[in-house]
């Protein structure tokens, strides 16, 4: 039975960070055009400003700038993943005193409210002259459309009863439960109850027995890795002040009622995973979290320097000798993807797409419900990276919802012919572009959509101009700069990077041209190109 439309499945509060977010949207100017929605058009259009200044650079930019009225509100763009509100705090108090900085976590930006115009403005006219490094790398000004930034509440004063976090983890590389985040939490403050959320990246609402253990636990954990480089905790308060928690499982927990109606948590799920057992099991005795590095803020001086642990190589699903029990834990390997464009969008595009993320078994789109299909991947966790990594981005004009399927596996039922001519439905299982069933598959590196692609595998004759043809052939944008790796003299094929002028136009020529085959006159075999997000965020 295929599935018409999907509720999150969870209880009331699990709605409550989308409610936060577009309470605050009025604040966030979106520095990218390719990131703009229709909530973020509320922020007064400065987003494309900024986004037309950045590129003119130079004198254009302080002017630029100045367009908009001048605001003790500064937007901040540029930020690389690890930037927290302490490096905001610390590059920029040379201006003036900030009052207040609200981070954005999945768009690298942030809005920073100085105590007075002038501040902003020297922030902004010396941002604009040279550059100015956060956390090494560099960070773009404009003026924000806001006098002031909208605080979620007043959390920072103790009589407001805010005791409710809202945690983003960033690079989810591991599975993230209640379990995980109790013993994340509880050591810094009393944790009553915790709710997780997987629709838009994986998020999280933790409270707290009182507003001081929320600030502590802020002021501890904001910014550091449960895992060592992975999993990174950007926090913030949230917008209520008390969760509903209405079971006991993996995705909600209330610790003041032990006898909520929960899943046999003694049953063990069994399907192989890729990173082999995880520091934290979802179950009996908490393992020790993997280390923070040693010269880490963010290590408490007490805990001991741990040693690393080593994960297995991910084995093909064949391979699993028991069954899978991925139903008693209430997950899915099978992620639903809608807003797919009519006559652009096939099975192979989807895997081309998917494919990064984690292993692709099976494509199949519904008839019943056009624009959409399924997509079943080697374990639940390689959905939870694709659903925090391709949710919401845009692709060929239109914008995909990618979320966990209520369906445990695809069948390849009422398949019809796609208006390209391609079945409905594609069996990927067997396929050697499958990126994570190798003895390689530790060099996967999980990169959020990016404008630099990394390609590879390409004839060792392979030019630019071959490449442009390429995109002009499959009509797909064309990259801006290219750049080709130096090869060894025993290589037998080339790589290098694409920047294209947005991540946008770069994750429409991923989707078309990976797994490309190109056939050269002195190979009887053709090359498989092969791309990936780049780690480079500009050539």
């Amino acid at each position: 039975m295929e599935e018409n439309a999907e509720d999150g499945g969870y209880h009331r509060a699990a709605k409550r960070p989308r409610t936060e977010k577009e309470a605050c949207v009025r604040e966030l100017e979106e520095g990218e055009e390719e990131e703009e929605d229709s909530a973020g058009e509320d922020a007064g259009g400065s987003g494309g400003t900024e986004s037309r200044s950045r590129r003119r650079g130079g004198k254009e930019d302080v002017e630029d700038s100045h367009r908009i009225p001048p605001s003790p509100v500064v937007h901040v763009r540029g930020l690389c993943d690890a930037v927290v509100e302490a490096d905001l705090v610390e590059a920029l108090e040379k201006f003036g005193t900030i009052c207040y900085v609200m981070m954005m976590p999945f768009k690298r930006q942030a809005l920073v409210e100085f105590d007075s115009v002038e501040s902003a403005d020297r922030c902004v006219t010396c941002g604009a002259r040279e550059a100015v490094y956060i956390a090494d790398q560099q960070a773009f000004f404009n003026f924000s459309t806001s006098q002031r930034i909208t605080r979620p509440t007043n959390a920072d004063d103790p009589t407001s009863r805010n005791k409710v976090l809202l945690l983003s983890i960033q690079n989810p590389l591991y599975p993230i439960t209640t379990d995980v985040l109790y013993t994340v939490c509880n050591p810094v403050g009393n944790v009553l109850r915790i709710v997780i959320f997987k629709r838009n990246g994986i998020q999280a609402m933790v409270e707290f027995e009182s507003v001081e253990d929320a600030q502590k636990a802020k002021l501890a954990l904001n910014g550091a890795d449960i895992y060592s480089g992975c999993c990174t905790l950007k926090i913030e308060y949230a917008r209520p002040n008390r969760l509903n928690v209405v079971r006991n499982d993996t995705s909600s927990w209330d610790y003041s009622k032990p006898f909520l109606l929960h899943r046999d948590r003694g049953k063990r799920r069994q399907r192989q995973a890729i990173l082999g057992e995880h520091p934290s099991n979802d179950h009996g005795p908490h393992c020790p979290l993997l280390p923070l590095p040693a010269n880490s803020r963010y290590r408490r001086s007490h805990e001991p320097l741990q040693e690393m642990i080593s994960y297995p190589p991910l084995l093909p699903k064949a391979f699993s000798s028991t069954p899978s029990s991925s139903s008693i834990l209430g997950s899915s390997s099978v992620a639903m993807v809608s807003g797919l464009h009519p006559t652009k969008m096939n099975c192979s595009c989807i895997f081309n797409l998917f494919c990064l993320y984690g292993n692709v078994d099976k494509v199949k789109f519904m008839k019943s419900v056009p624009g959409t299909a399924l997509v079943e991947m080697g374990d639940e966790y390689a959905v939870d990276r694709a659903v925090t990594h391709l949710n919401s981005i845009k692709v060929f004009g239109k914008k995909l919802n990618v979320c966990v399927s209520k369906q445990q596996a695809v069948i390849p039922s009422q398949v019809f012919e796609l208006a390209d001519g391609s079945s409905s439905y594609q069996d990927f299982s067997l396929t050697r572009n499958n990126r994570f069933s190798s003895t390689h598959s530790n060099r996967n590196i999980i990169q959020p959509p990016a404008a630099v692609l990394h390609f590879y595998n390409a004839p060792p004759t392979l030019s630019q101009q071959q490449l442009l043809k390429l995109c002009s052939e499959h009509n797909v944008p064309p990259f801006t700069k290219f750049k080709v790796f130096d090869a060894k003299p025993s290589s037998k094929t080339l790589s290098g990077l694409l920047e294209f002028d947005s991540k946008t136009e770069a994750v429409e020529a991923l989707t078309v041209l990976n797994h490309h085959q190109i056939r050269i006159p002195s190979s009887s075999n053709p090359f498989t190109l092969k791309l990936c997000f780049s780690t480079s965020s500009h050539l």
